[in-house]
């Protein structure tokens, strides 16, 4: 595939700087580029690459400048990262191609399969399944009794969803997802044996949402967990029962969050994240990466570390944890002098 500057110009609403009619057949970092490919520039650590890349076409922001011998094309944009965001859609060979419903996958007679869907082979269609149209089921996926799947949303190999789970329009549901297991509830009884809390909830996934490979996602105890429209999850995250995520909220990998809790919309929460049951987090909060969160949050928050506070807050006390070797020998320093 191949696409002349002028050709990107239009498609990312920039302006040329140099040759329009220059090609590229290929995409790739500052660093890495060769002749007839091409990159961008959106963060000031890679100035340096600016007269080393070979790249024949760079993306950069609308007031770039530089004292370097540039000899690349460049193509002037509001934001260079989310301009090259949209060419590599552009550039994306790996769109799915529909494949039929093959003769190896088994599908209940009382399901409903709607126009233009595919389901790979070996795959598992339960009781009263409604797969709505141009969904896409790869190889060996397990789709229990009265599952929903919305139009146009795709399942990779080897996802499991349990019965009763609803899922949206447009999401995208990678390689050993598993939907609606049990969550983890027991109770002791009176000889201390642990009995097993039955879970008769489901589980509700909203539209336009992403969910990693192998992340997990039980089932309410009662109702429902849910996780709203546009949320994104990365790998191996696990979501108990009964939790529920607000709109466009991010989280990283290995994240876990325990029963009941509530998580606001535009939330950011860093990889390796976990959260204690039954607390609340607000809207637009941004967790760092590796935090114990064990009480709710307030809308806004910046919050880091274990226990998990204030950004602001944290910083200054880690100063002073770095020099509390120091602090204890001065405090010996002085006791010995009275």
């Amino acid at each position: 595939m191949k696409f002349t500057a002028l050709e990107i110009a239009k498609i990312i609403n920039g302006k040329i700087d140099g040759d329009s009619s220059i090609e590229v057949s290929s995409i790739n970092k500052i660093e890495e580029s060769t002749k007839n490919s091409i990159s961008f520039l959106a963060n000031k650590k890679y100035i340096s690459w600016l007269d080393k890349t070979k790249a024949s076409i760079l993306i950069v922001g609308e007031e770039f400048s530089s004292t370097k011998n540039i000899s690349s094309t460049l193509i002037r944009v509001k934001d260079p990262y989310m301009a090259f965001v949209r060419l590599l859609h552009k550039f994306d060979n790996s769109s799915i191609k529909k494949t039929g419903i093959s003769d190896s996958s088994v599908i209940s007679l009382s399901s409903k399969i709607g126009k233009d869907v595919s389901i790979g082979h070996f795959s598992c269609i339960g009781e009263n399944v409604v797969i709505e149209e141009n969904v896409i089921i790869h190889n060996n996926v397990n789709i229990d009794d009265n599952v929903t799947i919305g139009k146009n949303s795709i399942i990779y190999s080897g996802a499991a969803i349990y019965k009763d789970s609803i899922i949206g329009n447009n999401c995208v549901l990678h390689s050993n997802v598993v939907i609606g297991s049990d969550g983890f509830g027991y109770a002791p009884d009176s000889s201390g044996e642990f009995q097993k809390i039955p879970h008769l909830g489901n589980v509700i996934i909203k539209d336009n949402v992403e969910i990693g490979a192998s992340t997990t996602i039980d089932r309410a105890t009662l109702g429902s967990t849910i996780i709203n429209s546009g949320v994104k999850l990365d790998n191996l995250i696990q979501i108990a029962h009964n939790v529920v995520i607000g709109e466009n909220t991010v989280m990283a990998a290995q994240c876990g969050i325990a029963g009941s809790t509530k998580i606001g919309k535009n939330c950011q929460i860093g990889g390796h994240v976990g959260m204690v049951g039954h607390i609340t987090i607000g809207d637009n909060v941004k967790i760092n990466g590796k935090a114990c969160v064990f009480k709710s949050v307030k809308d806004g928050s910046r919050i880091k570390g274990s226990p998990a506070f204030e950004e602001k807050a944290f910083n200054k006390s880690y100063v002073h944890f770095k020099n509390l070797d120091k602090y204890v020998k001065d405090i010996e320093n002085l006791k010995k002098k009275r």
